[in-house]
C-alpha cells in the first residue's frame, strides 16, 4: 500500500493524519503556516483522496502500518505523528505497533476509549446506508456534529468546504474506516506506556470527542500538554486553523 502525500516545508518531520471522511486537503492551513517551522508530511488515509483502498480487512493497524511505509519511503526514521479524529486513531495504532518511528505525538479531537456496542451498532449501519445510497447520509447525520456551534452559525465558507470534502469521499472508503474504527481497541495502555512528548488538542464545542475525553488522555499521558481551542468543534483545524497551527508551531519548537 503506498499512500498519496503532500508535503511542504523542510527540517523536523512531522506527519499529520487527516479526520474522517476527509483527505490531507484539510491540511491546506497546516502546510502554509507549519512549512517555516518543520517538514509537514500529509498522506491521504487508504481510500480516501489520491489513495487506493486495496483489498485488506478493515483495521486502524493496517492504517498505522501504512503510515510506517510512508516514512520508509520518505526517508524518515522518526517523526513528530498526529492526528484528527480518525487520524488520532491511526496515530495511537502506529505508537502501539511502530512505537520507534514516534518522537512526539499530536492527538486532535479524537479519543482513546474503544466504541461502545451502541456505537458500533451505528457505524455499521452508516456503512452499509453509504455502500446502498452513497455519502448523503453523511452530510445529513454526521456534518452538523463534526462542527462546533460556532462555525455552523458564522463561518458559512467552512461548512460549505467540509461538505464538499465529505462528499468527495468514496463509499467503499466511507463504509471500510467506519468497519475500522468500530474495531479499533481501547488505546489507554498504548497512553499510559508513551514515552514521548505529546500535545493533546480538542474543540471546547467538540460534542464528539468532547474537552472531557482530551483530559482523559492528557492524565494517561506521562509528558502531555492540553491546548484547548475555543469556537471550535470537532474539525478544531478546519474551523480555528490559526488558532490550531500556533499550538502545533509552539509544540514543535519545542521540539526542536
Amino acid at each position: 500500500m503506498r499512500l498519496y502525500s503532500r508535503s511542504a516545508g523542510s527540517g523536523l518531520p512531522v506527519v499529520l493524519l487527516h479526520a474522517f471522511p476527509l483527505s490531507s486537503a484539510m491540511w491546506l492551513a497546516q502546510r502554509e503556516a507549519l512549512a517555516p517551522v518543520c517538514r509537514v508530511i500529509t498522506p491521504d488515509l487508504r481510500g480516501f483522496g489520491g489513495s487506493r483502498l486495496g483489498d485488506d480487512e478493515p483495521s486502524i493497524d493496517a492504517m498505522a502500518d501504512d503510515v510506517a511505509q510512508l516514512l520508509d519511503e520518505e526517508g524518515v526514521e522518526r517523526a513528530v505523528v498526529g492526528g484528527q479524529s480518525l487520524g488520532g486513531y491511526v496515530t495511537m495504532a502506529l505508537c502501539r505497533r511502530h512505537p520507534g518511528r514516534v518522537g512526539a505525538v499530536i492527538l486532535a479531537d479524537t479519543k482513546a476509549a474503544a466504541d461502545t456496542e451502541t456505537a458500533k451498532a451505528n457505524r455499521e449501519r452508516i456503512a452499509e446506508a453509504v455502500l446502498r445510497d452513497g455519502t448523503g447520509i453523511l452530510v445529513d447525520e454526521n456534518m452538523p456534529a463534526m462542527l462546533g456551534a460556532t462555525t455552523r452559525e458564522r463561518r458559512g465558507m467552512v461548512v460549505g468546504r467540509v461538505r464538499a470534502l465529505i462528499q468527495a469521499a468514496p463509499p467503499a472508503a466511507v463504509a471500510w474506516a467506519q468497519r475500522a474504527m468500530a474495531a479499533r481497541p481501547d488505546s489507554f495502555g498504548t497512553l499510559r506506556s508513551l514515552g514521548v512528548p505529546a500535545l493533546v488538542v480538542v474543540g471546547d464545542e467538540d460534542g464528539l470527542t468532547p474537552p472531557a475525553d482530551a483530559e482523559a488522555m492528557v492524565e494517561a499521558i506521562p509528558q502531555a500538554t492540553l491546548a484547548v481551542i475555543e469556537k471550535a468543534g470537532h474539525l478544531s483545524a478546519i474551523e480555528q486553523p490559526e488558532a490550531f497551527n500556533r499550538v502545533v508551531a509552539e509544540f514543535v519548537k519545542t521540539l526542536a
